[in-house]
């Protein structure tokens, strides 16, 4: 499980019980150093292996939140991502956490979910879209926004650990959720939440619209295919 700076808690800390709970994974924390980091809202986190020191991982997650747009251009990371894709066994994902994967080249030809104000966004990398709680192509294993890292969490314990062990980790974690309101969804928020999240997300859209078409051009000029 990769972490880095402004990471959304969320999209870690809800695969994070999943997967601790269950005895077919081994979870270790990397990081591009085992510097402290602060995540959104400023908790402290800290790696416990370097990306200079990772061994060959199975499983590769990353999740998102807005440290993303400094890890769309680190080529220390992308490069990390695209070594260990000769070997590991799944490629993984939460929320904008996709885009990173789409960034190292390592979502083309696959489908793949993300938070839906940013589908857009994974579409410019060529990526064909779903929006969906999870989605699995291949061995990609991606899930939408923050919360649907739980839905991400039980769907790959299942695929490893088996559905009987992912189903009492959701147990255990009582995962039943019944929301206040039907405004999780932008097909359900109603008209005047929805507009409001967008124009309140639009500064940060725009941002990550032109990393992206940057490091487009910049791959294109190269010549270099990504992995």
């Amino acid at each position: 499980m990769f972490l880095f700076p402004d990471l959304t808690i969320l999209d870690f800390t809800g695969p994070y019980d999943v997967f601790v709970k269950a005895p077919c994974f081994e979870v270790i924390i990397i990081g591009e150093n085992t510097a402290p980091l602060r995540a959104e809202g400023g908790l402290t986190l800290q790696p416990e292996v370097a990306i200079a020191d990772c061994p060959q991982l199975d499983i590769i997650f990353v999740p998102g939140g807005r440290g993303i747009n400094a890890l769309l251009t680190n080529n220390n990371v992308l490069q990390f991502l695209q070594q260990q894709a000769g070997k590991a066994k799944y490629f993984a994902s939460v929320c904008t956490g996709a885009l990173v994967l789409a960034a190292a080249g390592l979502l083309n030809g696959y489908k793949a979910t993300t938070h839906w104000r940013s589908l857009e966004l994974l579409r410019m990398f060529g990526v064909e879209t779903v929006e969906a709680r999870v989605v699995r192509d291949g061995n990609r294993i991606t899930g939408g926004g923050v919360t649907a890292g739980i839905d991400f969490g039980l769907v790959l314990t299942a695929l490893v650990g088996g559905e009987e062990m992912a189903k009492m980790i959701q147990l255990q974690l009582e995962y039943n959720p019944e929301p206040p309101f039907r405004a999780g969804s932008p097909h359900t928020a109603g008209l005047p939440v929805l507009q409001k999240a967008k124009e309140l997300t639009q500064p940060m859209l725009e941002t990550r619209k032109k990393i992206i078409r940057q490091l487009l051009q910049d791959q294109a000029s190269t010549s270099v295919t990504p992995i």
